[in-house]
């Protein structure tokens, strides 16, 4: 039997239309590529959208096209998500941070039939349009700006949407039409398509306001640091639209200046970043003596969050931490910490080890642990294995990529994470390493993720990476690449030192190099594959 139940499908335009008819007036601020800071209200970004979805019409694009976007976060890349998706189109968000030749990849690989891209981006594209097959590029500015390119059939996007109807009549999508497209950031081989639907966006949605996740109201201000072409911005571009939330763009500048003044400016209360943002912005705030006058918490997801960091925000600014985790192919969001961890009633040190772990399941999110012959662990929070994961908005296979799809999934369906965590029997999830990031050294185990950790514990320590060098007796031993705070005069053995203060004695590095940065995904991860590169023949000395 089957409920008596409408059957109104679940569609990305329903969030937009919600936020227009019932916050009309509250803002969407975005500082433009320029540095200038442009204002409008979701009633007005509404109608831009309408005039959008005309024009996208007019240039022919039809159901199931995909349309790019290589842009920062901005008003005009808001209504992109919902304009190209509310007409049956795939919004495919480009990293431009990639390699040119990763991008040309993606672009080729997903047929891009136009590319929207902001001022800053226009010259990667004209390098790469020769070998790219989209039919046209619209750049996103207005028409005093428009840039003398060689780009084929240039348009300007304030000139695409003038004069367009204010309203539209969008189609009855069926739920499970696709709605928009991200590639993995390929740090090995090419890049992997993930495929959302407006089913699987809108549940995340609700997931991740939930009270215990985001727990965005139409009472906050929210700034996203995480990209808009980073995995839909982590989903808080459709998150605050549903809860009719205040959005703050920075757009590209995101340098502790421009982040710390946008803050206080828009009084800011809930942001979103990578811990390397963080830690940037931490250290300006205390070169300055600065203090936040909003910001209530802080979303950080991406890689590790380091302790010291948490208890700094908490203890200095009054400003929770909440670490979640997640990648492309969740939507992005699989764990969550509770930003009420701040509340609980336990010691501040194992406190800030519960908001260090990457939280527990959002709902819709089921987790299993399996040792190398793919037989389930217990949630014991002490055996570790393999992270598999499955869920309504989890993919269930790579676009256009039959090959990378078959090796991604066990024989049950359930999605190969390529993370190694252990669980508590309350579901806190813990990552102890990415599975090749793991040190084996006398046949046990080091995480990564926890030693570097440890390292930024040090006041003297801006960033760390720790990676497997070959031992002779021990397999495998780590070394610690360490970048020191400006001014700092940390060395071997006072770092060596610490760090036997804080770790068991047979995971104290063999040695610590000092470099003057480390190594970057386009995603702000670490890029460990580049260090074992760089690092290969080195000589470990004894600690």
């Amino acid at each position: 039997m089957r409920g008596l139940m409408m059957n109104q499908p679940l569609s990305i335009t329903s969030l937009i239309r919600y936020a227009a008819q019932y916050h009309a007036n509250t803002e969407i601020v975005s500082r433009t590529v320029e540095g200038s800071i442009h204002r409008y209200n979701y009633g007005a970004a509404y109608a831009r959208i309408r005039q959008l979805a005309h024009a996208l019409g007019e240039l022919g694009v039809a159901p199931g096209d995909r349309i790019a976007t290589l842009a920062w976060n901005g008003y005009r890349h808001f209504e992109l998500y919902f304009a190209i998706s509310g007409v049956g189109a795939v919004c495919h968000t480009v990293n431009p941070r990639l390699f040119p030749p990763q991008i040309e990849y993606i672009l080729n690989h997903a047929e891009d039939k136009y590319v929207f891209a902001d001022l800053t981006f226009i010259p990667l594209l004209e390098q790469l349009a020769p070998r790219l097959k989209a039919k046209g590029y619209v750049v996103m500015t207005e028409r005093e700006r428009m840039p003398t390119a060689t780009l084929p059939n240039l348009i300007c996007y304030e000139e695409l949407i003038a004069d367009r109807p204010t309203t539209y009549d969008w189609p009855m999508l069926d739920e499970w039409t696709a709605s928009s497209l991200c590639y993995t950031s390929g740090t090995t081989g090419n890049p992997k398509g993930v495929l959302y639907s407006h089913r699987s966006t809108i549940l995340h949605t609700f997931s991740i306001n939930q009270a215990d996740s985001l727990a965005l109201t139409a009472r906050d201000s929210v700034m996203p640091v995480v990209p808009l072409f980073h995995v839909n911005a982590w989903g808080i571009p459709y998150a605050a639209t549903m809860a009719g939330s205040k959005l703050v763009f920075p757009g590209p500048h995101l340098d502790p200046v421009s982040l710390y003044d946008l803050i206080e400016q828009e009084q800011v209360t809930m942001t979103a970043g990578v811990p390397t943002i963080w830690l940037k912005l931490l250290e300006y705030l205390d070169q300055t003596g600065k203090r936040f006058s909003s910001l209530e918490r802080l979303l950080s997801g991406g890689s590790a969050v380091p302790i010291s960091m948490i208890s700094a925000f908490e203890e200095k600014h009054g400003t929770r931490v909440c670490h979640a985790w997640g990648m492309t192919e969740l939507s992005p969001v699989g764990t969550c910490g509770t930003f009420k961890a701040a509340q609980l009633k336990l010691p501040d040190e194992v406190r800030y080890r519960y908001q260090a772990s990457q939280g527990r399941a959002v709902f819709g999110v089921e987790l299993k642990i399996v040792d190398v012959n793919g037989d389930e662990l217990p949630h014991d929070g002490r055996a570790f294995g393999d992270l598999l994961v499955r869920g309504p908005w989890v993919t269930s296979a790579y676009f256009e990529n039959e090959e990378a799809t078959k090796a991604a999934f066990d024989s049950d369906g359930w999605f190969r994470t390529g993370d190694v965590v252990s669980i508590d029997p309350e579901g806190w999830v813990r990552i102890v390493d990415r599975t090749k990031d793991l040190i084996k050294s006398g046949g046990e185990w080091i995480s990564s993720i926890d030693l570097e950790n440890a390292a930024v514990g040090h006041p003297d320590v801006l960033e760390a990476a720790a990676i497997a060098i070959p031992h002779p007796t021990w397999q495998e031993r780590p070394l610690l690449i360490v970048v020191a705070k400006p001014g700092a005069r940390l060395n071997r053995e006072e770092m060596l030192g610490y760090l036997r203060t804080k770790v068991a004695s047979w995971w104290v590095p063999d040695d610590v190099v000092f470099v003057p940065e480390l190594p970057h995904t386009a995603t702000g991860k670490l890029l460990k594959s580049k260090l074992r590169e760089q690092f290969r023949d080195y000589k470990l000395k004894s600690a």
